[in-house]
């Protein structure tokens, strides 16, 4: 049976109640932009910081990093990974809210609906004939609470060798790689959640299989894939659309993780990075929707082998299939119209 999941959960304060306490301050507005940036060192020089109550709050382009004493979490841009690929892409804000509407080729629309601190609300993809499938619904069950996102959850309980359960992405082939990545939860879960609880709750996701890839070696302090490192995500790649061409609805997590080496901080907006990074290669080389995906950085905090040394088992990127955790859809299942989101054109 795999192991029980590391007991840190990452800080008990919410994103929400961190980018308010930030705010008192004047940090937190959006995004500080991150157009063109390619070194870390510019990353660290535009970094501003806020602590109050045991609470840090550090802004950087494109990310804001909270952090307590009982661990670390990362928020990014979530239009940022569309507007790197390129193509039609425009935002409007309607009270509250700020519309993103990004075109694909072949007609399809995808529509990310964010709040005023530019926190995914949710993600829709509008076919050509009027149809739209919510494929990530993100919104509160009720009035946000400062720690109403961490999820804890008791070890699943299952019969399931750990090769099966975490898949080596360089030991296994095609066949394997899909298999993890089409796979249920591998025990029943007591409801459905919304994105921000699967990212926030380690627990939670130990309910899925997932492949790890340890191979793409990125230079020191950098997040950028060379065109040979990008070629070792075509095993990945190609059985990921096998899924999605099985299921167009699938959404997959891409997790970045760090070895202890180097500064926490650095670690976790560097993991960030990196899987943004290998999710828009997989979109731009090998054709995976870009909607189908969503990352996150952990940094540090969950390591497969505990060493505070370097270990390249512990720097990897890890996909893993959450549709089934995610409230998603739910409106079309039970024959409702979706929440109203542009006018047709």
């Amino acid at each position: 049976m795999p192991p029980a999941p590391p007991p840190r959960t990452g800080p008990r304060i919410s994103p929400a109640a961190a980018i308010a306490i930030g705010g008192a301050a004047g940090l937190v507005g959006g995004f500080i932009a991150a157009d063109g940036l390619r070194r870390y060192d510019d990353v660290r020089q535009r970094r501003q910081e806020f602590s109050r109550d045991g609470v840090m709050v550090i802004q950087e382009p494109g990310r804001t990093i909270v952090r307590d004493d009982n661990g670390a979490y990362i928020r990014y841009d979530e239009n940022a990974r569309f507007r790197d690929l390129g193509g039609p892409m425009r935002s409007e804000r309607r009270g509250d809210e700020v519309m993103t509407f990004y075109d694909r080729p072949g007609g399809v629309r995808v529509i990310t609906v964010t709040d005023q601190y530019g926190q995914l609300v949710r993600r829709v993809r509008r076919y050509p004939d009027g149809r739209e499938v919510i494929l990530i619904d993100n919104s509160f069950r009720g009035p946000p609470s400062a720690y109403s996102e961490v999820v804890i959850l008791p070890p699943p309980q299952m019969e399931m060798p750990q090769k099966t359960y975490i898949v080596d992405a360089d030991e296994s082939d095609e066949r394997g790689i899909y298999e993890a990545l089409s796979a249920p939860p591998v025990a029943r879960i007591p409801r459905r959640y919304t994105l921000d609880e699967v990212r926030r709750s380690p627990s939670l996701r130990a309910y899925t299989r997932s492949v790890d890839v340890n191979t793409i070696n990125f230079a020191t302090g950098s997040w950028e894939i060379s065109p040979e490192q990008s070629r070792r995500l075509a095993t990945l790649a190609q059985a990921m659309g096998q899924a999605i061409q099985a299921n167009p609805n699938e959404v997959f997590l891409i997790e970045g993780h760090t070895d202890a080496v180097g500064n926490d901080t650095d670690n976790m907006s560097l993991s960030d990075r990196r899987a943004q990074a290998v999710a828009e290669v997989l979109t731009r080389n090998f054709n995976i929707p870009p909607e189908n995906l969503t990352t996150q950085g952990y940094g540090s905090q969950y390591p497969r082998v505990q060493t505070a040394g370097a270990s390249v088992e512990n720097r990897r990127v890890t996909a893993r299939r959450i549709t089934d955790l995610l409230a998603q859809q739910q409106q079309q299942q039970q024959g409702q119209a979706p929440a109203p989101t542009q006018p047709q054109q």
